[in-house]
């Protein structure tokens, strides 16, 4: 089966079973999703939701954050893990959005990583999650999915975002990332699944009887 093929399949069943894709990081606007996307790095979603209500009682726009002591949010994202990096960097980006941006999020990939803790995923999730713009944000999910069903090699994050930006057509990008990552978290999970036990998997390799071991 060619790569494209695979790819057929994958977005076909995947569009039957999620044919919603609700953002699982709940916000209110751009501001609030940067925030939200930047502390779930190496956290659940779950989590993050549970922390950021009292984090916006503190300050939910750029200049009220940009007033606080990085402590103070600290110890409100503590949860999130690694808060004393995640807390330099929402009042360090808070503070440049105001000084540079007029309290707006900047609508331009080169504009988003220059922000103090935001690389070029989050500066993804943002442009397709609170812009609109096409993007296919790779997280771990992706990486490992986008592995195990042969649609790339999985050399770096980087090329599997290439990858599957090639394989897919641009208008199911944004839908398509949070489809894949609804499917890992359910079905393809990184102990329940080793690429010979989910319906996909199964689907796209009948054959195969070792696991695949990902690439990081």
């Amino acid at each position: 089966m060619k790569r494209s093929e695979r790819a057929e399949i994958v977005h076909q069943r995947l569009e039957a079973l999620y044919p919603e894709t609700p953002i699982p990081l709940d916000h209110v606007d751009t501001f609030t999703l940067l925030i939200s996307v930047l502390l779930s790095a190496q956290c659940t979603d779950k989590m993050v939701n549970k922390v950021t209500p009292k984090l916006w009682e503190l300050a939910n726009n750029p200049y009220d954050m940009a007033k606080q002591s990085v402590e103070a949010i600290r110890q409100i994202i503590q949860p999130c893990g690694l808060s004393p990096q995640k807390s330099k960097a929402i009042q360090g980006l808070s503070e440049i959005l105001v000084r540079e941006h007029q309290g707006a999020v900047p609508e331009s990939f080169e504009e988003l990583e220059k922000l103090p803790g935001v690389g070029h995923k989050t500066a993804s999730v943002v442009m397709s999650q609170g812009f609109g713009h096409p993007a296919f944000p790779v997280d771990t999910h992706i990486h490992r999915l986008g592995q195990r069903w042969g649609l790339t090699n999985g050399k770096s994050v980087v090329q599997t975002e290439a990858d599957l930006k090639r394989l897919f057509p641009e208008s199911s990008w944004n839908k398509l990332h949070l489809q894949i990552i609804f499917y890992g978290r359910e079905h393809c999970t990184a102990r329940g699944c080793d690429g010979t036990v989910c319906g996909i998997c199964k689907e796209l390799y009948p054959n195969r009887k070792k696991s695949v071991l990902t690439k990081k």
